[in-house]
């Protein structure tokens, strides 16, 4: 059973660059599938979620190679519409196949999706959505299959800008004939990112961005080549990890516009940012200050998966912080794990009132998700002496060996493999 072992107290100093972004692959590698060729799909971290989604492709019948951080997708012989259960557990994100089967086989049929228990995260926008084109959809309890022979392209009213929602009626019409208008569509980065893909190769998209999309349909698509844009929540921890530890850090690879909605919160809390064109430069103060209310937003508000991050931080601040999540219902899990670190933070729904202290203790503690894995991991870099954290898989999700990167930055933090705990782990179900 791995976990890492992290001695801290040392600022973080250097430079280190960021991956391509998680929530932005996945989508282009569900899109792929609409594509009777070749995609290759440039700057691809290796993460758990990208290595699941890819056994995805090859099981509905695609040819997927991977050479370093290139990833090469030859859809011409998809011929399964469905997703079994083993594939579909691993995360919820899987739920983008819906519209790319459907879209691509004119209907498909997915095993209901797992991922980070952060909260409900209902689907029904997603099938409201594709219902909305004139999609037949059926669910059985386990099983949600979506039936597109008789579809057309609509106009498509979002109750909510959601993000995996706009994904997926925006594969789902690729190929509809005719003009479907996403109303309310979600603006995140990523969402541009997929349009751009699928445009490049063919495809007519427009309104990326705003808050109403347009598709008009297309009879196929291209192969193509595609880079992923940089991942502007590790860009963001990164941030946080330079802020926790009191160092001085420079990020490269970034794109600044996408990581405004977090700037001014590391500017209220004393940081010094120095912004270049791909790059930016965060130096911490002796002692962070206090931010007075954070509230997690769609985009281009401040971005949900930076909540539990920032929060680590703010656990040092002096003074009180308060922050308000308004996406998941059930985002603090990482509270409870904090606090093994000595953090004062009291919750009440969906709002959590940290109150800083001096500093945090090293203490065991346990990935809840993968953001809420970051706070932990953030809490111990902080912390003077030698901390555990563990069920780290959550981390690998969305993160590229994080403890590699985090040791070029000065940190003391390693992998470790506990072979023998494994083992009477193991024993242990198995008597049971």
């Amino acid at each position: 059973m791995n976990y890492l072992s992290v001695k801290g107290g040392t600022p973080l100093c250097g430079e280190t660059g960021v991956h391509g972004a998680k929530n932005s692959v996945l989508p282009l590698l569900a899109a792929s599938v609409l594509v009777k060729g070749e995609t290759v799909i440039h700057n691809c971290p290796r993460l758990s979620d990208v290595e699941n989604t890819l056994k995805i492709l090859t099981y509905i019948g695609a040819d997927v190679k991977r050479n370093g951080n290139d990833i090469i997708i030859n859809a011409s012989s998809v011929n399964r519409n469905n997703v079994p259960e083993n594939l579909m557990r691993e995360m919820r994100s899987s739920i983008i196949f819906l519209g790319a089967l459907s879209s691509r086989l004119k209907s498909s049929c997915l095993f209901l999706p797992g991922g980070c228990e952060i909260g409900l995260r209902p689907i029904d926008m997603h099938l409201k959505g594709l219902a909305d084109l004139s999609g037949v959809i059926s669910f059985d309890g386990t099983n949600i299959c979506c039936n597109m022979k008789c579809a057309k392209a609509s106009k498509v009213v979002l109750p909510f800008p959601s993000f995996g929602a706009t994904e997926n009626i925006i594969l789902a019409s690729v190929f509809l004939k005719g003009t479907t208008k996403i109303v309310n569509a979600a603006r995140e980065p990523e969402i541009a990112d997929l349009c751009n893909f699928l445009n490049g190769a063919g495809a007519k998209i427009s309104g990326a961005s705003t808050t109403v999309i347009e598709i008009e349909g297309v009879e196929k698509l291209n192969q193509s080549e595609y880079t992923v844009m940089p991942d502007r929540i590790l860009a963001s921890t990164l941030m946080c990890a330079a802020a926790v530890t009191g160092g001085e850090v420079c990020i490269r690879h970034i794109s600044v516009p996408e990581l405004e909605p977090v700037l001014p919160v590391f500017m209220e809390a004393g940081c010094i940012i120095n912004l270049e064109k791909n790059s930016l430069v965060i130096k911490s103060p002796k002692r962070l200050k206090r931010v007075r209310k954070i509230i997690t937003r769609p985009y281009p508000g401040f971005p949900t998966d930076c909540q539990a991050p920032v929060s680590a931080v703010l656990c040092v601040a002096k003074g009180s912080s308060v922050i308000n999540e308004t996406i998941f219902e059930n985002r603090f899990k990482h509270i409870p794990e904090l606090c093994r670190f000595g953090a004062d933070i009291t919750t009440d729904g969906r709002t959590a009132v940290i109150n800083g202290v001096k500093k945090l203790s090293p203490a065991c503690a346990y990935c809840t998700d993968l953001r809420g894995g970051a706070a932990v991991v953030l809490a111990a870099l902080n912390a003077d002496g030698s901390s555990e954290i563990k069920n780290i898989k959550h981390l690998d999700r969305g993160y590229e060996n994080i403890e590699i990167q985090l040791s070029e930055l000065g940190a003391d933090i390693k992998r470790i493999n506990n072979e023998k705990e494994s083992v009477e782990t193991s024993e242990t179900a198995r008597q049971a």
